[in-house]
């Protein structure tokens, strides 16, 4: 079909034929660039006349919302709950075109849609494309014979109305229970924003944050009660706080809308100390390169109401120009003010007073001896059999490094901490650990592993060169190298009813290194396997009657590969 065909035959198809993906069919029965940061606080996109046309005919209920603390991440736009329920019709927010689409192991069937108006829209978690779509997303994949394809269109190739179907809800990729996860990017600068302040005037909410707990962080040479631990404490306590020199205060705190229970990330924090603002922070508005900086701004569920030297997230901002560091220095009692609010104008406040108290037993303290890495230079660590460098500009601020080496000799090798906290990189820092014993002679088994608290070892990767590992890790942790001789577990799952349900069904499992790829056939054939959701990685198959005969038996076969190259191939009977 050409190009022009596409186009007539998409334009014509108002109520496009959607095509189902095995999921709806299957699951009910088996369940480090540094940006300025900005010198004044811009306008909130709040102030927009812009507004988009719904993306479902039903009422607007949000799963999460924009600048939620993930790991490692913000959560990047709206989750719209769709009532527990997959294959709800989407729609789309304005006229434009479809841009990308994509299917992915870790959001599932994905749609990029950009709009006339300036922005570009993404739609994870999907369950469906709209015709014709879908019918060559699948051409594609047996094509490639691959589950994950990737097609970007010509612009003029899917033309979208506001309004028009272009596919349907799911729960693909990593994803909890089903709903829609939309993006909205700003296409002249790249930008996430909030998607929230586009449909303002479809949603209700007269519930403002609450703060759930307060935290005041000691600086160098500062302490809070006497210590220089950070001092956490509950709003309205009747704790007395003592503090004396650089202090950085924090807060944990969400919003809640009308009619659900869930919580959301707070859109404005302000912190005022006798008066003066001292700290902003206004979640509206992130880019890519900006992601990992939550790092740094986050403690935990906190959020400080500080900036680490080199943190460059442009939402924190200080008006005196001192980072939100509050000095005190005179014997008297400083007021803490926070003022919380969502995108709806709703406002709530609290406050704290902590006493200035000058501690003559805590100048007397013996100095912290421990390694300092600092945030501004390149730092090295070494023990015998492990070399780790950390560039210059992958800390967000000086920290003290509490390494140590421990093991025995029946060990492959020695576990190295590097931090006795899993402090976050702005990036990847190499780290090489030597191999002390062989058990094994094939060195793809080996591997870099980080140990946690309760000694399990997760996988990391790396690769073997000259009796050593060499990996990229992005945390100070405790690392080691371990060995993977154990392929991964295959398991049908109810394969009596494979051709009853005309879907197949195999969960696979790997403790150790996770899986790497997959193929599956049906009588020798390349079979269109997908893992649909990741949280329980089965393999998922719906027999294309085009490909596979109906009315006899048929023979399975899906070979399973984990992250050391064990591999692991089972063969099923059915018939169908």
């Amino acid at each position: 079909m050409s190009k022009q065909e596409k186009k007539n035959t998409y334009r014509k198809t108002d109520g496009w034929r959607l095509v189902p993906v095995i999921m709806m069919l299957c699951l009910l029965p088996l369940v480090a660039a540094n940006g300025a940061r900005r010198d004044t606080i811009p306008e909130p996109l709040s102030a927009t006349s812009l507004q988009f046309h719904p993306p479902f005919d039903f009422p607007m209920t949000f799963a999460g919302n924009f600048g939620e603390i993930r790991a490692d991440h913000f959560h990047g736009g709206l989750d719209f709950k769709t009532g527990g329920a997959i294959g709800k019709p989407m729609r789309a927010l304005a006229d434009g075109h479809i841009e990308r689409i994509r299917v992915t192991h870790g959001s599932g069937y994905v749609l990029h849609v950009a709009y006339d108006n300036g922005y570009t829209t993404v739609c994870r978690h999907l369950s469906a494309f709209a015709s014709p779509i879908a019918e060559r997303v699948e051409e594609l994949q047996y094509q490639r014979e691959s589950w994950e394809v990737e097609i970007t269109p010509e612009p003029d190739e899917y033309p979208v109305r506001a309004g028009q179907i272009i596919a349907l809800s799911g729960n693909t990729g990593y994803s909890f229970g089903p709903h829609l996860h939309l993006e909205v990017i700003e296409q002249r600068t790249g930008d996430y924003v909030d998607p929230l302040p586009f449909f303002i005037n479809k949603v209700e909410d007269r519930i403002a944050p609450r703060v759930h707990g307060l935290m005041l962080c000691p600086q160098t040479g500062g302490y809070v009660n006497g210590s220089g631990e950070t001092c956490y404490f509950r709003p309205g306590g009747k704790r007395k706080l003592t503090a004396w020199g650089d202090v950085g205060a924090g807060i944990c705190a969400y919003d809640y809308m009308n009619g659900v229970r869930n919580r959301y990330g707070v859109h404005t924090v302000v912190l005022q100390v006798d008066g003066e603002e001292v700290f902003r922070s206004v979640v509206d508005r992130f880019s890519d390169e900006e992601q990992l900086y939550i790092n740094s701004w986050t403690q935990g569920q906190y959020m400080k109401s500080f900036i680490d030297p080199n943190n460059h997230l442009r939402l924190l901002h200080d008006p005196r120009g001192k980072r939100g560091i509050v000095t005190i220095d005179e014997e008297r009692p400083y007021h803490f003010v926070y003022t919380l609010s969502d995108v709806f104008g709703n406002t709530s406040q609290v406050q704290f007073t902590v006493t200035g108290k000058r501690d003559s037993t805590v100048a007397c303290v013996t100095p912290d001896r421990r390694r300092l890495f600092r945030w501004d230079r390149t730092n090295y660590l070494q023990h015998p059999g492990m070399t780790f460098v950390v560039p210059r500009g992958l800390l967000y601020s000086d920290v003290r490094v509490d390494d140590a080496v421990s093991g025995d000799t029946d060990d492959v090798a020695f576990t190295y901490r590097l931090n006795d906290k899993a402090t976050p990189l702005h990036g990847y820092a190499d780290l090489c650990i030597g191999v002390r014993r062989h058990p094994v002679a094939d060195t793809t088994k080996y591997y870099l592993a980080t140990v946690s608290t309760s000694g399990r070892l997760r996988y990391v990767g790396g690769c073997y060169e000259s009796g050593w590992m060499k990996a990229r890790i992005r945390r100070l942790g405790t690392y080691t190298v371990a060995v993977d001789t154990v392929p991964p577990v295959l398991i049908p799952l109810r394969p009596a009813r494979w051709g009853r349900d005309e879907c197949i069904v195999i969960k696979v499992r790997d403790r150790e290194t996770g899986i790497r790829s997959y193929r599956g056939t049906i009588d020798g054939q390349y079979a269109l396997f997908g893992r649909l959701n990741s949280i329980d990685g089965n393999l998922v198959c719906r027999p294309d009657p085009k490909r596979v005969k109906r009315g006899t038996a048929h023979v399975v076969e899906m070979s399973v590969t984990d992250g050391c190259g064990n591999v692991t191939t089972a063969r099923y009977n059915f018939v169908w």
